[in-house]
């Protein structure tokens, strides 16, 4: 492992920062109204030269991409967490069924909020407590003794998995064709449901999760030696598993409650960060955030411009991207362990 020095640090959250700030400016100028980029620039100064490129560039393509940038910045640094905590670079928030327990609280609001009286604005909090509740449920049956075995978590995700399919698949047989469309994109993954007071409730989960992370890199990079290993150097396995699992379980029912099933981010970006920049979580966790909000960032973009007037939902786009990705990365690490 590579010296981590504050000037290495410094220089790779830069280098991300500057990128996202790219990718930002990247998303609002790029749109089916034909905007030019001259109003744009002028729109976001305070000089728009109409009402209409006022209204698109604050009231569409900034809360949008603002979001999209939360989502994927929660999605990658949930994936980073898992990974360390399960010691299994394949680990991601769907794997172990967080992502589909939050799915099945968002569908159960979408499919029988109409015979409760709810309105689409009970599917964010829906989709919160369906992620906080599948992560107790797995702490409490993977659990043995106080202690989480990353094994038994990987099972009990498969388990949770496969009930999270079939309620879905339940909810969305009592669902009408509308919410039956609504439940299709859910399913994919979509921003275009983007409104810009989520903005502040993602990104105050996304805060709080960070902030149970990033203390806690040290002890994450003590983590990979094992569990002995990194009890006996004084790391309280026990805490920081029930700490960390529940800074995911906030950052994932946040990004699942307005986004849906967005897959890949939290599977693939750290997976590439690992091999760029080494397996210290101290830059791994804040460049995760980074590099997962300029993926999404940019998914959101192509699935809004590539055909014109016709959107694609962004999970489409992170799983034809992030899947060959994966399997290339997948194929060169093999070829490295695997060299004469």
């Amino acid at each position: 492992m590579r010296v981590l020095t504050p000037a290495r640090l410094g220089a790779w959250l830069a280098v991300f920062a500057l990128a996202l700030c790219a990718a930002l400016l990247l998303g609002i100028a790029a749109g089916p109204s034909g905007l030019a980029p001259g109003e744009v620039v002028a729109a976001l100064r305070g000089d728009a030269t109409s009402r209409a490129a006022h209204d698109i560039v604050f009231g569409v393509r900034l809360p949008r991409v603002t979001l999209g940038a939360l989502v994927g910045a929660a999605l990658a640094s949930a994936g980073a967490l898992f990974q360390a905590l399960l010691r299994n670079p394949l680990a991601d928030p769907f794997v172990l069924g967080v992502s589909g327990g939050a799915a099945v609280g968002g569908i159960a609001a979408l499919s029988l909020g109409a015979a409760l009286g709810l309105g689409y604005g009970a599917v964010p909090p829906a989709a919160f407590a369906g992620a906080v509740l599948t992560t107790l449920a797995l702490q409490a049956v993977a659990g043995v003794a106080g202690r989480v075995s990353p094994t038994h978590l990987l099972l009990c995700g498969v388990v949770f998995n496969a009930f999270a399919s079939a309620a879905i698949v339940f909810l969305a047989s009592l669902a009408g064709l509308e919410q039956g469309a609504r439940i299709f994109l859910w399913l994919i993954g979509s921003l275009s449901a983007a409104r810009p007071e989520l903005i502040a409730s993602v990104a105050l989960f996304l805060a709080a999760g960070l902030a149970c992370a990033l203390p806690a890199a040290r002890q994450l990079n003590l983590l990979a030696l094992g569990e002995e290993s990194a009890q006996q150097l004084g790391v309280d396995v026990t805490r920081l598993q029930r700490l960390l699992l529940l800074a995911t379980s906030l950052m994932v029912g946040a990004a699942v409650s307005v986004a849906g099933l967005v897959g890949f981010v939290g599977l693939i970006i750290p997976h590439l960060l690992r091999l760029l920049l080494g397996p210290d979580h101290r830059l791994l966790l804040p460049t995760a955030a980074l590099a997962g909000a300029i993926f999404l960032v940019l998914c959101d973009t192509a699935a809004r411009t590539l055909f014109g007037g016709r959107e694609l939902p962004v999970g489409a786009i992170t799983a034809l991207a992030g899947g060959p990705l994966f399997l290339l990365l997948l194929r060169r690490q093999q070829q490295r362990v695997f060299a004469p």
